[in-house]
């Protein structure tokens, strides 16, 4: 374990003004996001469409490292290189979705355990070998009544941290993802409360673990009312209630926490990161982490059949989430220029 490395790359993912690009999206995901445009998924249009969002020209002044699915990063792209090889070509550091999936949990219906520690030892390996030097593990809770259940909260900590453990032994560094769903007509508070419950659980399995906080990066939901809930949160409800949660869970010792966007759009997921970094004496350096938010545009321009407008669709919203994280991002950003 070469922990200074760790630290370094941890440090490197949320750079000032950066982000990490989220790419690895499973089959059954990606092939849903291909039906919406009307895309078939297959091998080569899922590396078509990656190579495309790697490729893009001055994609790393707003990103700083792309997490990849397990096909992607052993796959070439069309001039014979590497995935790995791609993204470093862009000053990118690449990084492994590692866990396999959210499964459902035995005795507990209507709640996911994520699953995957078996062998992970062995991966974390080939993937280092690979070229990854950081990885990904998200666990899945679903806000309802009396859910989520102490005994999923807690098995999902244990899981996660594990993880964490693992992948600083192959001097990787972890990307511990818990979240908490948007999905349902929760309010922001309840939300909130369950956000807390689980953070303080990682934290806790964390350090019994011997997980080292320095050498690790925090992926967490923002605090938002349901979908569904009748009582929506301004930007600035979302602020306070997401600073009180990370201010009562997360230690000053976590160099990074990167938002997901969580099935927000992709302007109001840059709105409150905007917000977010408007915050005073924050320890940790307040980044993103997004798929959708930051894909959604680009898939829709490509699939068009425009490589070029995909690429510049994707710089935009990075730019835009690069402003964001200097609390220097106004709407009239995204008035693209012609």
């Amino acid at each position: 374990m070469n922990t200074a490395a760790m630290e370094a790359t941890a440090l490197e993912l949320v750079a000032p003004g950066k982000g990490i690009l989220a790419a690895d999206e499973s089959g059954p995901t990606i092939e849903k996001r291909f039906k919406d445009v009307g895309i078939a998924s297959t091998v080569d249009t899922r590396l078509a469409y990656r190579e495309m969002l790697f490729t893009t020209p001055g994609l790393w002044a707003f990103i700083s490292g792309v997490i990849l699915y397990d096909e992607t990063i052993r796959q070439k792209s069309s001039d014979g290189a590497s995935m790995v090889e791609v993204l470093g070509r862009q000053g990118l550091i690449p990084g492994i979705k590692v866990d396999r999936g959210a499964k459902a949990m035995a005795g507990f219906p209507g709640e996911k355990i994520t699953e995957g520690l078996d062998g992970l030892r062995e991966r974390l390996a080939d993937y280092a070998q690979l070229g990854a030097r950081f990885t990904k593990w998200r666990a899945v809770l679903t806000p309802g009544p009396q859910r989520p259940t102490r005994a999923n909260l807690q098995a999902n900590a244990h899981a996660l941290a594990r993880f964490a453990a693992l992948s600083q032994e192959a001097g990787l560094v972890p990307v511990v993802e818990p979240e908490v769903l948007m999905d349902g007509d929760h309010t922001i508070a309840q939300h909130g409360a369950t956000t807390e419950t689980m953070l303080q659980l990682v934290f806790r399995e964390l350090a019994e673990q011997g997980v080292r906080l320095e050498a690790l990066l925090l992926k967490v939901n923002m605090i938002l009312p349901g979908t569904t809930c009748p009582d929506q949160a301004s930007v600035a409800e979302v602020v306070q209630a997401t600073e009180r949660c990370l201010w009562h869970t997360v230690p000053p010792a976590v160099p990074g926490i990167v938002f997901l966007s969580g099935g927000q759009t992709d302007v109001r997921s840059t709105e409150h990161l905007d917000a977010l970094n408007r915050l005073e004496h924050k320890p940790w350096e307040l980044s993103f982490s997004f798929g959708r938010a930051l894909q959604a545009p680009a898939l829709r321009a490509w699939a068009d059949g425009s490589v070029a407008a995909g690429q510049s669709a994707l710089l935009h919203r990075a730019r835009c989430n690069s402003a964001a994280r200097f609390a220097q991002y106004t709407a009239g950003m995204e008035v693209k220029a012609t």
